[in-house]
């Protein structure tokens, strides 16, 4: 494809492999289950891999369950964490706050002194003790192995903690001997009051080497795939009320796609284009979101570089693994338990080897009953989330050798950025389309 026929630059090209399968909801069907499958599918998942982890973390003492803990005693023992939060909003809160006349205050993040964890199996459950595990840094979902013993009122005093650890990775392809750039942006908002149309017209000249002089030019030659990681159009709230619709609120609803669709196709039309569901996009609620459907990109749609995923969404670019969200899972936990930067939040889920593990307690997810899609069976090379207050980025190391690339992706509709990961080194730096529109 060229990308200026007059500077005759040729745009590379990279394979590309789409691997969302697991997180389709296709064969399932919901018959008024509830919640317990999903979280006795990963017990079951999890425990076998932390089993396989206690024999060399510590050989010399016995795995016990819940019921089988004596007084005194060291073992280790597997299970799911609970935490008993005294903010943690409940129904029954909702429906006090109706009929009372003081209202309930909303806090950010719901964190209380008197938070405390208890461990969940098969057979029971048990408050945990001890400095060593600190409620603040874990919440509701989490399996993990620990060390420790029951104490005589009944708590168990834990010693040492045992996380799965960064899942394994397949081999890291041969360093590439040029620049291929991948394009993220997230948040685009388009139908907001917070929504500059020029910044994002800038942004998709910009990749189509429709801007700048030759240098530039060649560096969009260099761009190999884009993915819009979420909130791509924000449809106004008050429209969505069930009532019948006038000929002008209906325009009101379709025009933010139709601007989405026009700019897409600019895109579509030279490179490939992943687009994935967010909070505030025409999609189910609860995760995994499924694709936007192609009808709401008539013009898009046509191109086979288009493509319509799920959230999360998993691919591989020249054999490089990339496994992303939307931005949901990383802000669900920022409000029920602390980091001091998302980016310390998402270390956290690639370590307990889990994308969302406060799902199905606190974010919202499809009741499944054989398995739990949000396991991560295999270290991305890249792992971004979406919809965030500030670009940040940070290179982890597993034990094994592994690599990840984290990257916390900033609302485009606020300042204008998207960021750019050159896939020859893994390096990430910005793009930046500051713009005054009023």
């Amino acid at each position: 494809m060229e990308i200026d026929s007059q500077k005759n630059l040729q745009r590379k090209q990279c394979s590309y492999e789409i691997l969302d399968e697991q997180y389709k909801i296709q064969k399932e069907t919901y018959k008024g289950q509830q919640y317990s499958h999903i979280y006795f599918v990963r017990l079951h998942l999890m425990r076998t891999i932390l089993h396989s982890l206690v024999s060399k973390w510590k050989p010399h003492l016995p795995v016990r369950t819940v019921l089988e803990l004596e007084e005194g005693k060291e073992c280790v023992i597997v299970g799911t964490l609970y935490k008993h939060m005294k903010l943690k909003p409940t129904i029954l809160d909702e429906y006090s706050k109706e009929r009372s006349v003081t209202p309930l205050v909303k806090p950010h993040n719901f964190m209380h002194p008197d938070d405390y964890l208890v461990l969940e199996d098969d057979s029971g459950r048990v408050k945990l003790s001890g400095a060593v595990l600190l409620p603040s840094v874990y919440a509701t979902g989490i399996i993990v192995a620990l060390h420790g013993k029951e104490t005589c009122v009944g708590d168990f005093f834990v010693d040492d903690i045992l996380e799965a650890g960064l899942p394994p990775q397949i081999e890291r392809p041969l360093i590439p001997n040029e620049d291929k750039y991948v394009v993220f942006v997230s948040g685009l908002s388009i139908g907001s009051s917070s929504s500059n149309p020029l910044q994002f017209q800038l942004l998709v000249d910009h990749i189509t080497g429709h801007l700048g002089d030759e240098k530039e030019q060649g560096i969009a030659a260099q761009i190999v795939h884009v993915v819009i990681a979420g909130n791509s159009v924000e449809i106004p709230r008050g429209l969505l009320n069930g009532q019948h619709l006038s000929a002008k609120d209906q325009t009101k609803l379709t025009e933010p796609l139709k601007e989405l669709d026009i700019l897409l196709n600019q895109l579509a039309a030279g490179l490939s284009v992943d687009i994935m569901p967010g909070p505030s996009d025409p999609a189910n609620f609860s995760l995994p979101q499924q694709p936007l459907h192609r009808c709401l990109f008539p013009g898009s749609s046509a191109y086979n570089t288009f493509r319509s995923c799920t959230n999360p969404h998993c691919f591989e670019l020249d054999n490089f693994r990339f496994l992303g969200t939307s931005g949901q899972n990383a802000d669900d936990l920022d409000k029920y338990s602390e980091a001091k930067d998302k980016l310390e939040f998402m270390e956290r889920t690639l370590r307990w080897r889990h994308l969302a593990p406060t799902a199905p307690n606190t974010l919202g997810c499809y009741p499944f009953t054989d398995r739990d899609p949000f396991l991560i069976e295999s270290c991305p090379h890249v792992y971004f989330i979406g919809n965030q207050d500030k670009f940040d980025t940070r290179l982890i190391k597993g034990s094994e050798g592994q690599m990840v690339r984290l990257i916390a992706i900033p609302r485009f509709c606020e300042n204008g950025v998207a960021v750019m990961l050159n896939l020859r080194n893994l390096d990430c730096h910005v793009l930046s389309f500051e713009t005054e529109f009023s």
